[in-house]
């Protein structure tokens, strides 16, 4: 763990040392990289998790890179460059220096036909549209965007993954990652093409309902990657709110998580702050990514870190795993199955 004057990007004239000093930070893998234990997901700077609004976007991101947050997740697909654009825009003010950021490539379009490319050609023109929307010469992380939905494992290896590299080569960018849902397709990608990669990035699978990325937490660190542990609300599943429709997510699923969210409601708690201060106790991780669109999301997912939980919080919390999250479950597969049923489709 390192102090938040001796990480890289404590920035004088920006960063104020004594409102940031809480802050943990921790080597990403073999990349050198210190990042702060809760890192920035710009996903909800989009349609995707319903409306928001710019003003508080921004207010929310720089509030939380004055706070410590040094490292920024976002993607072409996050509101087909939504996302991208609106970071551009509060990146804008804010020094380089002062954070790390990574994109993806490989996912992008709503309809089916075009969700997926990870071709070398789609590979570069993405990268160079996300610096253009970001304002950016570089990223620090590319990554290879839900791998599992390749038709063949090869064009990511063959096709997506050498370009990328000559991407950095060209300094457009400085470390490779890989994200998806599907930790079996995570490892053998990685498996099969050793040391290339830096960073991996799990979302969803390590919340109050899935505990499945805790048994290849080693696996990882043996290959020495930098390990991303996102969503520890699973995508809206575990808050008093709820997710978004298009939600993956099992009908019973929802039902259970909502009666979990109507538990804390009549406690006057939030389901959210519980599911984070969950999230964060994951061992080996390197950093805990999330979503948080204003700054009373992200004051209260900080207070979980810094603070934990009151007494009624714990009660609360220990009441949900005893009665409702009594076994691991997740939508593995589903997703998967819709994607290629409808490309099915459009083939007939």
């Amino acid at each position: 763990m390192s102090c938040t004057s001796a990480v890289a990007t404590f920035t004088e004239g920006f960063h104020a040392e004594d409102s940031c000093n809480c802050m943990q930070y921790s080597t990403l893998g073999k990349t050198g990289l210190e990042v702060s234990k809760i890192s920035f997901g710009a996903a909800v700077f989009s349609s995707i998790y319903g409306e928001f609004e710019a003003k508080e976007a921004e207010a929310t991101l720089v509030q939380a890179l004055k706070s410590g947050v040094n490292y920024i997740d976002t993607a072409p697909w996050y509101g087909q460059g939504q996302s991208e654009e609106c970071l551009g825009q509060i990146l804008k003010d804010v020094p380089r220096s002062a954070y790390y950021i990574a994109t993806k490539v490989g996912r992008y379009c709503t309809d089916y036909k075009n969700m997926f490319d990870f071709s070398a050609k789609r590979t570069r023109e993405s990268v160079e549209r996300s610096l253009e929307l970001l304002g950016l010469e570089y990223v620090d992380v590319i990554q290879i965007h839900d791998i599992e939905f390749a038709n063949d494992v090869g064009v990511v290896l063959n096709e997506c993954l050498p370009e990328l590299e000559n991407l950095i080569k060209e300094e457009k960018a400085r470390f490779i990652g890989v994200t998806g849902y599907s930790l079996n397709h995570l490892k053998e990608c990685i498996l099969r093409a050793p040391g290339k990669f830096d960073v991996v990035l799990s979302y969803a699978r390590y919340t109050l309902m899935d505990n499945s990325l805790e048994s290849y937490v080693k696996f990882y660190q043996n290959e020495n990657l930098g390990i991303v542990c996102a969503s520890g609300h699973a995508m809206g599943l575990l808050t008093n709110c709820g997710p978004q429709a298009w939600h993956p997510a099992s009908d019973e699923q929802k039902q259970l998580c909502r009666k979990a969210a109507k538990i804390c409601e009549e406690a006057g708690i939030e389901l959210g702050k519980l599911a984070m201060y969950h999230f964060l106790q994951l061992s080996g991780a390197t950093t805990f990514l999330t979503g948080m669109k204003t700054r009373h999301a992200l004051d209260m997912n900080l207070n979980a870190f810094y603070c934990g939980l009151s007494l009624k919080e714990q009660e609360v919390l220990q009441l949900l795993k005893d009665t409702m999250f009594t076994k691991s479950f997740n939508w593995e597969g589903v997703e998967l199955e819709r994607y290629w049923s409808a490309m099915e489709n459009l083939q007939n």
